[in-house]
């Protein structure tokens, strides 16, 4: 989405969409090779720290776990979001911090001048003010859930789901060195946007027909659209924004197409299945996907997730049973599967 909003405002845009690349790269890199984490611990741990507008990390710290609650808004929306996060993957995953080890959480508020983007970097959030474009991050529990789950498939598939190294003569700049490509960087986007609407429906105990199914309602100023993404609706204007091109079956999809784009294929394989289950989401279908992505390659495609997902639900429910129809019907309905 920010890249086209680049296309629109290329002189004043460019050099956050530049940055926020760079921090990508940075990012893939930790997931290719995940530097030594700091000490862990069985209990969660959260840090809050303020940049006041710069970008050298980590900044003052503003909060902490056990801590007074800080007086800036956005610190403490940051704290108690990501502890909503953590709360979800460890009571219903049983998985404490996105590493399973206890990885402290440190995150980094008011990060750059107007910077829109809220992101993982591989070893913590950080969170731009936004623009008149975007912003709110902070308050988006869905969009910190995304980041944070993009940690998750970090520690979850050894080498990065999707992850490549850059050829020196294709790199837009010398730091840029990794990157996300074909159906199995798509996979690990989706993941993060199953995740993060997970995350959403859990905290306000929403059934699968309940749930709005969108990612970043928050973020976007008025006028520019209702939300980032849908995965009821991959690519609907009308219920995201003016520019959406995400897709949501494989007659769209080709090679060499934008992960984030190619992503609402198996997302929408997701919201597919999870209705078709019914009841909450994230006690069936939300197990059966992240179970299968647990059993991923890097290098994974389209296919061999939905045989994996099929494998997953087979194992828990029956190859019979309701949940493992629903599945294979799902990929079906996205033409991944016959």
């Amino acid at each position: 989405m920010f890249r086209r909003l680049v296309e629109k405002a290329p002189a004043k845009a460019h050099g956050h969409h530049k940055h926020s690349t760079k921090l990508r790269s940075v990012r893939y890199a930790e997931h290719a090779a995940p530097a030594k984490p700091p000490a862990r611990s069985r209990k969660p741990q959260r840090t809050v720290y303020d940049v006041a507008n710069g970008e050298t990390l980590p900044g003052k710290l503003v909060r902490k776990e056990g801590g007074k609650p800080a007086s800036d808004t956005a610190a403490e929306q940051a704290f108690d979001n990501a502890g909503i996060a953590l709360a979800f993957f460890r009571e219903v995953f049983g998985r404490n911090s996105v590493d399973g080890k206890g990885l402290p959480i440190v995150s980094a508020v008011h990060y750059g001048q107007a910077f829109e983007n809220a992101m993982w970097n591989g070893r913590q959030m950080i969170y731009g003010d936004g623009d008149e474009h975007v912003g709110n991050f902070t308050a988006a529990l869905d969009i910190i859930a995304h980041e944070l789950s993009h940690g998750v498939t970090q520690y979850l598939i050894p080498g990065g789901l999707g992850v490549e190294r850059i050829p020196a003569a294709e790199r837009e700049f010398k730091e840029q060195r990794y990157r996300l490509t074909g159906q199995s960087g798509a996979l690990n986007e989706s993941f993060s946007d199953v995740m993060g609407s997970l995350v959403k429906q859990w905290h306000a105990r929403e059934t699968v027909r309940e749930a709005d199914w969108l990612i970043g309602e928050k973020v976007l100023a008025r006028g520019m659209g209702r939300a980032v993404r849908s995965l009821k609706s991959p690519g609907n204007e009308r219920v995201t924004w003016r520019g959406d091109e995400q897709m949501r079956s494989m007659d769209q999809y080709y090679e060499g197409c934008d992960v984030h784009d190619a992503s609402g294929i198996p997302s929408h394989a997701f919201y597919q299945a999870a209705m078709k289950i019914g009841g909450h989401a994230w006690e069936k279908a939300g197990h059966i996907w992240f179970e299968a992505y647990d059993n991923l390659s890097r290098t994974a495609q389209f296919a061999d997730f939905a045989q994996a997902t099929l494998a997953v639900a087979a194992k828990r429910h029956g190859e019979a049973s309701l949940p493992h129809n629903a599945v294979h019907a799902a990929w079906r309905k996205v033409k991944v599967l016959g």
